[in-house]
């Protein structure tokens, strides 16, 4: 196995496996910042999107100038372009950080994409929800906190559903900010293979994204799959 890795990828050997600039620094990289970009944006896209259902049209707290607000604050930063995210919030990145390179800087413009796009699709997963069951908590002096539960109770598969899209998207985007210096495998797939013409270390590159987008993609269905059928 050895050798032929050495033979038909050896600018990816070379690289190595251990220290800061082998391949398992690259993945743990990506990981990284897959892993903290989902739980920063995700828990805000939940938030933002379990008030949009809740102060929006027929909503238990309905609150059209909120709602309002929230839609449009979702809408904007969903149509900016990731890549013009990561420049857009350069200066806030600097500012919590303290730099605008690595994987830590990168938890800022990733976050700020995952928040809109959970958010919306959050939004979509309980506006879809069976209304009665609502109503019939709010009949049984359900509070506020009660119905919220109810939502995330009932929701809950899809909520997993919507919640491995993301995180297959996020994996996407730290390619992307690899590419600007980020860090990870994206990094490695642009700098030291695309860059330096090294097919082989693209490739590997490629492959590893890949091979994580499916672990996640299994993962999430299995999970989908044993909430829906308990």
């Amino acid at each position: 196995m050895i050798e032929f890795f050495e033979t038909y990828l050896p600018n990816a050997y070379s690289l190595g496996w251990g220290g800061d600039a082998g391949w398992w620094s690259a993945i743990k990289d990506t990981l990284y910042m897959t892993f903290w970009g989902f739980v920063i944006g995700g828990s805000l896209g939940l938030i933002a999107g379990l008030f949009l259902v809740l102060t929006g049209p027929r909503g238990v707290i309905e609150n059209r100038p909120v709602f309002w607000v929230l839609d449009k604050l979702v809408s904007v930063f969903r149509a900016i372009p990731f890549i013009i995210l990561v420049a857009v919030l350069s200066g806030v990145t600097k500012v919590f950080v303290g730099s605008t390179i690595g994987a830590t800087a990168a938890l800022v413009p990733l976050s700020a994409a995952t928040f809109p796009f959970f958010a919306r699709q959050v939004q979509v997963v309980f506006s879809e929800m069976d209304y009665g069951v609502i109503e019939a908590s709010q009949a049984s002096g359900a509070t506020l906190w009660d119905i919220v539960k109810v939502y995330l109770s009932e929701g809950l598969p899809e909520l997993v559903r919507i919640s491995t899209v993301t995180l297959i998207s996020i994996v996407g985007e730290t390619a992307m900010a690899g590419a600007i210096g980020a860090g990870g495998l994206g990094n490695f797939a642009i700098f030291q293979g695309y860059t330096y013409s090294r097919t082989d270390v693209t490739i590997v590159a490629t492959v590893l994204i890949l091979l994580i987008i499916f672990i996640i993609q299994f993962a999430g269905d299995f999970l989908t799959h044993k909430i829906s059928h308990r």
